[in-house]
C-alpha cells in the first residue's frame, strides 16, 4: 500500500473516493465551484491511500485553521477531515497507516496540535485524540419563552449607599461574558445573501475571544463551504448593532414546515448582545418552538427563562477533539488561571512515546521541561488532549479510572490549573 499527498489534479479522485467510503454521492457544486462542503479542501494537505494495483482505497485531509486557547492565545491548528476507507479495504490497517502518516507530516510541519470532529467516538481515541469541547441543543416552546430581567440589576444598595440606586454591571464589550445590564443596541432582520461580510466580521471578532473556537478562513465564506450560515442556503439573519451602529452579533435561523424555528448559531461578543438576539428569535410569531442547535455548557440562557423548566437540553455531545503533537509547546502556549506545579507522566502509545514533564505556572504563564521527579498525574496523551482547553476536568478522568493521581490534592490542583476563563466551545463544522 502507498500513501501519498494529493495535488489539484487528484481533486475528483479524492472527492469520489471519500464519498464512496461513506456510501454517498457528491452533490453538484454551484457554477462557481462553491456551495459544497469539500470546495474548501486544501489538496496540498490531503492524502490518498493506494492499493498495490494503484487504485485509491482511502482518504485523509486537513484544513489550515487557527484555534483560540484559554488566555486568548491563537495558534495554528490543522483540522483533520475527510477520513474514510472503502468498505472493501476496511480492517486491513489502511486507516491506522494513514493516521500515522498524517501525524508524522503534521509534526514535520512544526504543528503543536491537531483537531477534528469525530464521526464515531470509538475511532480516534486510539490515535491520541481526546474530546475537548462539548455542545448541546436547547429547545424552548414558544408559549413558554418569556425572559426575565436580570435580578442583579434589582438588588438594593448596600447600607450607606444612595437611596434608590441600582447595582448593575454594565454590558461587557470585552467578550468576557460578564455583562448583565440593559442592552442599548438594535436588531435588524436581513437575509443571508445580504450580510455575508457582516457575518464574517462578527464571527472573526467572536472567535478571537472564545476558547475552543476555530477561525473561518475567508475562502470558506467566499465558496459557501460548510453548513449554514457559511453555506448559501436561505436563512434569515438577525443582526445586532451596538449603540455606535457597529454589528456585534447575529443569529442565523430558518422555519421548517413543522413550524419549528431552528437557530443555526448565535454569535455575540458579550452576554447582553446574546440575550437581545435570543429574545428576538424567542419572540417570533407563528412558531411552536425555538431550537438552538449549539449551546455551550453552562450557558446562562436557560436561567434567563421565566419558566426554568421550559428550556429542554438534549443532544449533549462532544464536538472538538484535540491531539497534542508537541506537549511542552502546547502547554506553554495557553494561558493559565492559577499558579502551581504539576509533574505529568504522559504516555503516547500510538506514536510509541513516553515523557515526564514538569509544568510550572506563574502569573498565567507556564514553563514545561523534562523531569525525573515523581509524577503527580499519569495519563494518556488522549486524556491530556481532553483537558487541554479546560472543557474536561482532570478530576473527572481520575474518577473514571483513566488518569492516575499519585498524591492527594493533585487532581484538585490540575482542575484549578487547566480551568479556562469560560467554558471552551466550538461552533465550526468541518
Amino acid at each position: 500500500m502507498e500513501i501519498r499527498s494529493t495535488t489539484d489534479r487528484d481533486r475528483d479522485v479524492y472527492v469520489d473516493t471519500l464519498h464512496a467510503a461513506f456510501a454517498r454521492f457528491p452533490e453538484a457544486p454551484a457554477e462557481d465551484g462553491g456551495g459544497v462542503w469539500w470546495s474548501a479542501a486544501e489538496m496540498d494537505r490531503n492524502l490518498l491511500a493506494l492499493a498495490a494495483d494503484g487504485r485509491p482505497v482511502g482518504t485523509a485531509g486537513a484544513y489550515s485553521f487557527e484555534l483560540t486557547l484559554p488566555g486568548g492565545t491563537i495558534v495554528p491548528a490543522p483540522g483533520v477531515t475527510g477520513v474514510g476507507v472503502l468498505p472493501s479495504h476496511r480492517r486491513q490497517g489502511v486507516l491506522t497507516a494513514m493516521m500515522r502518516h498524517q501525524l508524522t507530516e503534521l509534526r514535520a510541519r512544526g504543528e503543536l496540535l491537531s483537531v477534528l470532529l469525530a464521526s464515531e467516538a470509538l475511532i480516534y481515541g486510539r490515535f491520541g485524540y481526546g474530546p475537548a469541547t462539548y455542545t448541546q441543543r436547547l429547545t424552548v416552546p414558544r408559549h413558554r419563552a418569556a425572559l426575565v430581567p436580570p435580578r442583579a440589576a434589582l438588588v438594593p444598595p448596600p447600607a450607606g449607599g444612595r437611596s434608590g440606586a441600582a447595582v448593575t454591571d454594565a454590558p461587557s464589550r470585552s467578550g468576557t461574558g460578564t455583562g448583565t445590564g440593559a442592552d442599548t443596541g438594535t436588531v435588524e432582520l436581513l437575509r443571508r445573501a445580504e450580510c455575508g461580510g457582516i457575518l464574517e466580521e462578527v464571527y472573526d471578532r467572536y472567535r478571537r475571544l472564545q476558547p475552543g473556537a476555530l477561525n473561518r478562513p475567508p475562502h470558506w465564506w467566499a465558496l459557501g463551504a460548510g453548513q449554514p450560515p457559511i453555506a448559501p442556503a436561505p436563512r434569515y439573519v438577525a443582526v445586532h448593532r451596538g449603540a455606535d451602529g457597529v454589528p456585534d452579533g447575529y443569529a442565523s435561523y430558518s422555519r421548517g414546515d413543522d413550524n419549528v424555528l431552528t437557530v443555526d448559531e448565535v454569535i455575540a461578543t458579550d452576554d447582553a448582545v446574546h440575550t437581545a438576539l435570543a429574545r428576538f428569535v424567542l419572540g417570533h410569531d407563528l412558531v411552536t418552538e425555538v431550537v438552538f442547535k449549539h449551546v455551550p455548557p453552562e450557558h446562562p440562557l436557560r436561567w434567563q427563562l421565566a419558566d426554568f423548566r421550559a428550556g429542554q437540553l438534549s443532544d449533549h455531545t462532544d464536538w472538538l477533539w484535540v491531539r497534542l503533537l508537541d506537549i511542552p509547546r502546547a502547554l506553554t502556549s495557553r494561558g493559565w488561571s492559577t499558579d502551581g506545579e504539576l509533574v505529568l507522566d504522559v504516555d503516547d502509545p500510538f506514536l510509541g512515546e513516553h515523557g515526564r514533564h514538569l509544568l510550572t505556572v506563574r502569573d498565567g504563564k507556564a514553563d514545561c521541561v523534562p523531569t525525573d521527579r515523581e509524577p503527580d498525574l499519569s495519563l494518556d496523551v488522549r486524556d491530556l488532549g481532553a483537558v487541554y482547553l479546560g472543557g474536561t476536568a482532570p478530576s473527572t478522568l481520575v474518577r473514571a479510572g483513566h488518569v492516575r493521581a499519585h498524591r492527594p490534592g493533585a487532581a484538585a490542583l490540575a482542575d484549578a490549573l487547566f480551568r479556562a476563563e469560560r467554558p471552551p466551545h466550538c461552533l465550526h463544522w468541518f
